[in-house]
């Protein structure tokens, strides 16, 4: 009997030692799998023909400040800056011309007031937003400019405004997030409420005929316009019916992103794509540019995206804002007053 004990110890041991042998030969090949995989990823993508997914990841990284590293790992500063420079947008020759776009009580009339289409792509997810009068749009800031901002819907809430979009981007220091400090020029209802001591601003507003004014402009010329509203920010995707990228993706990656734009016949389009998430990696701004082209915009524009990226309607957020602290706090709006 002891001896059979034995024996069968032994011969289970024996088969431990070779189902251990051939799991970690089994092992050893998913690490030289995963190990070949990524090798191979990356000599392709990095020293290889994939040129275009190594120009998408470095400009994405780029444009995320708190991940440029992920870009500085893998590709030389020099080549960085190339890359940056091969696919950044160009500035308009021009600035737009106004009397090119006709808003008519008559046209506004025949039109849905406000019409909402789904975007569904590959990569990404979003909402894209008609507003038939122009008039109805408008720009509001945070009554603590310097300090404190507010979130796109408590804009909405508290303008009672049937839909809402965030508008220009913000300083951070220390990265708290509050919201408060705008950039560049900040214009509600003609009043200058903030501005930077700059000679020009990329400007992105309205005029008196609420005709969606683009272009780099002085105080001065902003002034003789007759600008109502509007903020600093950019770059401009559409000018005049010319769309500004032709080549490359426009240099910021993909990532969530937010823009205005407007029709010939003074439709006035929020757009708003979801990013960093499942189901919705994010756009370039050529797909923005793409999708403003496909709805008739004449005139379009970049506005602050990233996790500020929110459309607000009839009191919900429609999209999914990409910060993991849900819609962050920012110090303007675009709003769509009551008809």
């Amino acid at each position: 009997m002891g001896l059979e004990l034995e024996s069968s110890v032994e011969l289970r041991k024996q088969r431990l030692r070779k189902y251990g042998k051939i799991l970690l030969e089994v092992l050893a090949g998913c690490l030289i799998f995963i190990l070949v995989t990524v090798s191979t990823g990356y000599m392709l993508i990095f020293h290889g023909p994939l040129i275009r997914l190594k120009e998408l990841f470095v400009t994405t990284a780029m444009t995320t400040y708190n991940h440029q590293y992920l870009a500085y790992w893998f590709v030389s500063d020099e080549e960085i800056q190339a890359i940056l420079e091969r696919n950044k947008v160009p500035e308009p020759l021009q600035n737009t011309d106004e009397k090119a776009v006709s808003v008519e009580a008559p046209i506004i009339e025949q039109k849905p007031q406000l019409e909402l289409i789904e975007i569904h792509e590959k990569s990404y997810q979003g909402y894209l937003l008609k507003v038939a009068d122009p008039k109805r749009v408008q720009l509001v800031a945070t009554d603590q400019l310097g300090n404190n901002g507010l979130k796109v819907e408590e804009f909405a809430e508290k303008y009672r405004a049937e839909a809402a979009i965030n508008a220009g981007g913000f300083a951070d220091p220390g990265g708290e997030g509050r919201g408060g400090i705008p950039t560049g020029i900040l214009i509600a209802g003609g009043e200058i409420l903030y501005k930077d001591q700059v000679s020009f601003y990329s400007l992105i507003g309205f005029d008196q005929n609420n005709v969606l004014v683009l272009g780099r402009y002085s105080q001065k010329q902003i002034e003789e316009l007759g600008i109502r509203d509007a903020v600093d920010f950019g770059p401009f995707l559409i000018v005049n019916g010319e769309p500004m990228i032709k080549q490359g993706d426009g240099g910021w990656g993909i990532a969530p992103r937010t823009a205005i734009g407007q029709t010939k016949d003074g439709t006035v389009l929020f757009l708003v794509i979801d990013g960093r998430q499942v189901g919705s990696i994010g756009a370039t701004l050529k797909d923005v540019q793409s999708i403003m082209l496909t709805h008739g915009a004449v005139n379009a524009a970049n506005l602050d995206g990233g996790s500020s990226s929110t459309l607000v309607m009839k009191g919900k957020v429609l999209n999914k804002p990409s910060s993991p602290y849900g819609a962050r706090a920012v110090p303007s709006a675009f709003i769509v007053l009551p008809s």
